[in-house]
């Protein structure tokens, strides 16, 4: 599956975007779907993920409250809604694709990728 991430921009601190990421070329509600960051000079990093159902959502303890993972199956689509947003979001967001369940890892084998949208929050 191909993915393609938009939706990244500057925003000021306490604002919000809304992320999307696009799939094709596989059947996507096969695929657990997550969001992943990479701050400049810190390695990626777990964000959300979301089963192929959207009945299982899980999140970093650092954006739990603030932002929302979700996946429109008859759109291929999967999105991140973020509020409340800190300056220590600033990062490149990656999504990512995983077929089949979650598992008992839901942060790891994730095996396609998308090229990242960049989050810059000001304060």
């Amino acid at each position: 599956v191909q993915l393609q991430a938009s939706g990244g921009g500057l925003v000021q601190a306490g604002g919000s975007l809304r992320l999307s990421c696009a799939a094709s070329g596989g059947t996507f509600s096969s695929y657990a779907m997550g969001w992943f960051r990479r701050a400049p000079g810190n390695e990626r990093e777990f964000v959300a993920v979301i089963s192929w159902s959207g009945g299982s959502t899980y999140y970093s303890d650092s954006v739990k409250g603030r932002f929302t993972i979700s996946r429109a199956n008859p759109e291929n689509a999967v999105y991140l809604q973020m509020n409340s947003l800190k300056p220590e979001d600033t990062a490149v967001y990656y999504c990512a694709a995983k077929l089949g369940s979650l598992g008992n890892d839901v942060t790891r084998y994730f095996g396609s990728w998308g090229q990242g949208t960049l989050v810059t929050v000001s304060s």
